[in-house]
């Protein structure tokens, strides 16, 4: 009989599943499966379902004529099956019989052809010469079995955690590790590959590790220590192991996961690449600042394109204190706020940025050349979340404030409830205290503008809006919708006053203008005025000047109770 044909069709058929939903469980009849234990196994545990079991089989007649093996001595090639129960497909009469046994046991399993190659529902190929229809008795010995994890649906690739790790962040493509790895051959126990002193690094995403083996690291964590078993399809050329036994049957790795090294792509071009070189505290990314907050850094600007040359270091430059601020305030470059915000507590990264991130759209340093790449290396020292105010009353708010006053992220969140209180000079005030800090604050400038528009300064908040787009591209679609809501809320400003002052102001230098009542209607209860009224002698000469546009509108808009006072029915005005 062809053994190794068998085998080998038993070792293929890994991909389908016993006991689900829809399959129903086969009852074993009596005297359906009988079992002789020939050699003693080592303890009395035995496997569970999800086990991965190791062993070697032989199958015999009744009349101890063998049909196939795994063994050499017999037929076979000496590589023992590996199956998983309850998942591999898998002979009934086996899967019953090796839950039954310890590790080293060898036992004799008589079954009948239904709980073998004769089960109906589970046909396994074999031969057409192939005895499936008779009792056979099958020889096992059950090497071993452990509990693995399946990390391809093909069952191609599986895992043995020894030690469980820290956390759930795992590594991946363009992740780095830092290893202790061991690679043996598992039917010849040769080792091929030792790293288990110094750490073995690799990039995720290199070909430098077999495919099958980066796959199984990448369902790690920090800490993790497991075994690594992998079939022929997952065996594939890795450029920092040269002696790779491409042509093995299966190869084991053992591994400790000593260091995830996050590399981030954050925009996905290359433009700005985030590498860790220092674990933080915490999870990530459930520890990282990703919402508003108010961040202590310490960072080193350098010119990696000028020999590493470092153009700012702020243990250096601002006496060694850290810089603080707070998320959204535009006091750092983009590219390295978009970082920072990925990172934990004590992290220490280096930011890759080309200069569309770092200095294009904000003040550049000293000796930081136009359209120059830098890189930060950065360290995150701590972050305080910025307090949500949902609920709280503005006097609430504002005693809050008081008690962390002193970010530009604070002062922009007063400015907007000033905004919304319909208080937009309380509002310019507290958008001036970011722009004092950092006139380039694109946030703030919008806001100051939006104040400016609702109090009738159109110039100063149509300058507001033109500066935002010259530091910020990208707020170009914002600043023109404000201007146009600008622009129509000074036209119909206009239209206001020449309607309400209608020919106050048509006549020449001396000339008498004659106000009636129905120009001005005066607040309160008409009164009666001799025609012959004259404006007192003692009124101090005005002295002639040009307001600004702003203050002329702010004049009509708060001050319309004076000439209404003062425009009385006959009443004449020089």
């Amino acid at each position: 009989m062809a053994s190794e044909e068998v085998a080998a069709d038993l070792a293929d058929g890994l991909s389908s599943e016993r006991g689900s939903a829809t399959k129903k469980e086969k009852t074993i009849p009596p005297a359906g499966l009988m079992k002789a234990i020939i050699r003693a196994g080592e303890n009395m545990e035995t496997p569970q379902k999800g086990n991965q079991v190791v062993f070697h089989y032989t199958t015999r007649t009744t009349d101890g004529v063998v049909v196939e093996s795994t063994k050499s001595n017999l037929g076979g090639r000496d590589v023992p099956l590996k199956l998983i129960l309850g998942k591999s497909k898998m002979l009934k009469g086996w899967e019953e019989g090796l839950m039954s046994m310890c590790k080293g046991e060898v036992s004799m399993l008589k079954i009948i052809p239904e709980l073998h190659y004769g089960d109906p529902e589970w046909p396994v190929p074999v031969p057409d010469d192939f005895p499936k229809d008779q009792i056979l008795v099958f020889e096992i010995e059950l090497l071993d079995f452990r509990s693995v994890k399946v990390v391809t649906d093909d069952f191609g690739i599986l895992k043995e955690v020894i030690i469980h790790g820290q956390g759930w962040e795992t590594p991946r493509e363009p992740y780095e590790v830092k290893v202790r790895i061991t690679g043996k051959v598992p039917r010849e126990g040769k080792i091929f590959f030792q790293k288990d002193q110094e750490p073995f690094h690799f990039t995720f995403g290199k070909n430098e590790v077999p495919n099958g083996l980066e796959k199984a690291i990448a369902t790690m964590t920090r800490g993790e220590i497991a075994k690594i078993f992998l079939s022929p399809p997952y065996i594939t050329g890795a450029s920092a192991i040269p002696d790779l036994p491409l042509e093995a049957d299966d190869l084991e790795f053992k591994v400790e996961l000593l260091q995830v090294i996050q590399v981030r792509d954050m925009v996905g071009d290359g433009r700005l690449i985030k590498r860790r070189l220092r674990d933080g505290k915490g999870e990530f990314p459930v520890d990282c600042p990703l919402q508003d907050s108010v961040l202590r850094i310490h960072y080193k600007g350098i010119l990696p394109d000028d020999g590493g040359k470092v153009f700012c270091d702020t243990r250096v430059d601002n006496d060694g204190e850290p810089l603080e601020f707070g998320s959204g305030e535009g006091r750092v470059p983009e590219g390295l706020e978009m970082c920072v915000k990925l990172m934990l507590p004590g992290e220490l990264a280096l930011v890759s940025s080309v200069s569309g991130f770092a200095y294009d759209k904000f003040p550049r340093p000293d000796g930081v050349p136009d359209g120059a790449n830098v890189q930060w290396e950065v360290e995150l020292l701590s972050f305080e979340a910025v307090k949500d105010w949902t609920g709280m009353n503005f006097k609430q708010i504002m005693d809050d404030v008081e008690k962390i006053k002193g970010t530009n992220l604070l002062n922009l969140n007063v400015a907007a409830c000033h905004q919304k209180l319909g208080d937009p000079s309380k509002s310019i005030e507290w958008c001036n205290k970011v722009l004092e800090g950092n006139p380039h604050h694109v946030k703030a400038l919008y806001r100051r503008g939006v104040a400016y528009t609702a109090r009738g300064d159109f110039e100063e908040a149509h300058s507001d809006f033109e500066t935002m787009k010259r530091i910020d591209k990208s707020s170009e679609q914002d600043a023109n919708a404000a201007i146009i809501k600008l622009q129509k809320k000074k036209q119909d400003a206009e239209a206001k006053a020449r309607k309400q002052f209608k020919g106050l102001f048509d006549k020449k230098p001396g000339e008498i203008s004659s106000v009636s009542s129905t120009d001005v209607k005066p607040d309160g209860p008409e009164e009666t005025v001799h025609p012959e009224t004259k404006p007192p002698e003692d009124l101090p000469e005005v002295e002639e000047q040009t307001l600004h546009p702003g203050k002329f509108w702010r004049l009509f808009n708060s001050g319309t109770s004076f000439f209404k006072n003062i425009a009385r029915k006959g009443c004449a005005i020089l």
